[in-house]
């Protein structure tokens, strides 16, 4: 047995994207604010967010639209109450991003001097509603905040420390409701258990797209927040909602590049590699259609001409445009030897959004009194079935808002309020764990592209299910034996996050969204978010 080195803090959030920086920064004048980020600050899928926030600015767009637009990509299963709330709050969410010094991009009206919103276009909108700083929307929102909590005196931010599991009330001796109470850190640059106790903790960690063996995601999109939250006891929802993005780069130096869904929106063409379109044969809306429909018929023509690859093709722009619209696309490009403006650019789909996750309310309160999750690690009710595109960073920065107002006005700041009891180290070093854990990683995440990814079946399920099981036996028996590593704490929570995406996919028994099964084709008439109860 040891000791702890233990923490307080008023707040401690998970997470260093949008939701969880913005949430600090709405908090930070009246508490005590901890910040735990896995890596550096500003690192994680925020900063390679290309295309932007969707939200009405335009005269001739509409609150109902947007409304409209999200629930029919959701394809029946967003909750219409929470798609309205989200929508609604946008436009006041976007002006206070801007006065933390978000600059998006303007142009001059055609009728006056006044500069509006340069707004761009992406599948499934029906209207021009995607604000944006070109195609670097989420590096330039990550850099502000950033920026703006660097020197706040209330606000602390440990990096490269990962979060091992939340403590609950049931741990100890509590009298009281059963609530989180503080959670167990691993600090890699000292290589120990830290504590920090709060009674008040937010997971921001992002969803859990390395569970695929091909993802848009940086590395550290382990679902973390979802697994903890499930050991401590939370309700998860829709899991098997995993969303492909159509278009990721298809280069061996460049294995996470996105490929923005703004160049279709700008009138981008998907080809085979002759030149020849193919999109309208699986949707009128052809390019424009929502990405699960995309994603399918690029898969679909991959597997029936036995390609590696589709295609991008951008060669009726001009060198000019494309630099000045999509300078980050552009120039990573020309590194690589691809010239858009006269190649094809090869393209695959990716693993990218994680539409469902822990079950909050319109606060982002969990089931766990105390705590809250919100971001990509949240399943709220806006995205259903499918996310329509460049909803995610607005629903970042709803639900920042809401979850700040609710802890604000409820909350009760942190005293040491029980004995946690000590951890129990019993580590030994093997000189063949990292090569045996790269293994799990690898046969993971290879199954669950190749049995749960964009087209599945009942047999590729179970088949998933029982090679779980395996891999879950064996990385319990490694993480009770073996010293805590960066990879460990992460392959643990991808194993228990990919057990919860196959039990999901195997209770839906239709065909819907994001999730598309050959055994059952069609969609059931009545039809409810798939739920799963520790």
């Amino acid at each position: 047995m040891k000791s702890l080195k233990e923490h307080t803090t008023d707040v401690l959030i998970i997470g260093s994207g949008a939701a969880g920086l913005s949430l600090a920064l709405r908090l930070s004048d009246n508490l005590n604010i901890t910040i735990l980020s896995k890596s550096s600050i500003n690192e994680g899928s925020t900063l390679y967010a290309q295309g932007g926030i969707a939200a009405v600015f335009n005269k001739s767009d509409s609150i109902s639209s947007h409304i409209n637009d999200t629930l029919k990509a959701g394809v029946g299963i967003c909750d219409p109450e929470i798609v309205e709330f989200v929508v609604s709050n946008a436009s006041h969410c976007i002006k206070w991003l801007e006065n933390q010094g978000v600059s998006f991009d303007t142009e001059e009206s055609l009728d006056s001097n006044i500069a509006h919103y340069r707004l761009a276009r992406e599948g499934g909108h029906s209207y021009r509603r995607i604000l944006h700083v070109s195609d670097a929307t989420g590096m330039a929102i990550e850099t502000a905040l950033v920026k703006k909590l660097s020197t706040h005196p209330r606000v602390k931010v440990l990096e490269y420390c990962q979060a091992i599991d939340l403590i609950i009330s049931n741990h100890v001796r509590w009298s009281g409701s059963k609530r989180v109470l503080g959670a167990y850190i691993w600090n890699r640059a000292k290589e120990e258990v830290e504590l920090y106790q709060s009674n008040t903790i937010v997971l921001a960690t992002g969803g859990a797209s390395k569970v695929y063996q091909y993802t848009t995601n940086p590395e550290i999109s382990s679902g973390d927040g979802i697994a903890m939250a499930w050991r401590a006891g939370c309700r998860v929802a829709n899991l098997e909602f995993n969303q492909f993005h159509p278009t990721c780069l298809f280069h061996p130096k460049e294995h996470n590049f996105l490929l923005t869904e703004a160049l279709r929106g700008e009138g981008a063409y998907l080809c085979r590699s002759d030149g020849s379109r193919f999109m309208t044969k699986f949707d009128v809306r052809a390019e424009l259609a929502p990405r699960d429909i995309v994603t399918r018929g690029i898969d679909c023509e991959m597997k029936r001409l036995g390609m590696d690859c589709m295609y991008l093709d951008l060669t009726h722009w001009s060198k000019n445009f494309l630099s000045q619209r999509f300078p980050t696309i552009y120039n990573k490009l020309l590194t690589v030897n691809i010239d858009p403006t006269c190649q094809f650019i090869p393209i695959v789909p990716a693993a990218h959004y994680t539409c469902g996750g822990i079950v909050v309310d319109k606060h982002g309160k969990t089931d766990l009194e105390g705590l809250y999750a919100i971001g990509e690690v949240s399943y709220t009710g806006l995205h259903g079935a499918n996310r329509l595109a460049s909803n995610s960073l607005l629903e970042c920065l709803v639900y920042s808002w809401s979850a700040a107002e609710n802890i604000s006005h409820h909350i009760s700041t942190t005293s040491k309020v029980c004995q946690i009891p000590p951890w129990n180290i019993n580590w030994f070093n093997d000189p063949d764990e990292k090569l045996i854990l790269r293994n799990i990683e690898h046969e993971l995440r290879s199954f669950m592209w190749n049995y749960v990814g964009i087209i599945r079946t009942k047999k590729r399920l179970e088949r998933a299910q029982h090679r779980i099981e395996l891999l879950h036996n064996e990385i319990s028996r490694y993480y009770s034996d073996f010293r805590f590593s960066k990879h460990l704490l992460e392959v643990r929570n991808l194993i228990q996050v990919s057990e919860l995406i196959i039990k999901s996919a195997l209770q839906r028994k239709e065909s819907r969204g994001l999730h598309f099964i050959l055994d059952y084709p069609n969609m059931e008439v009545d039809t409810f978010p798939t739920i799963l109860e520790p």
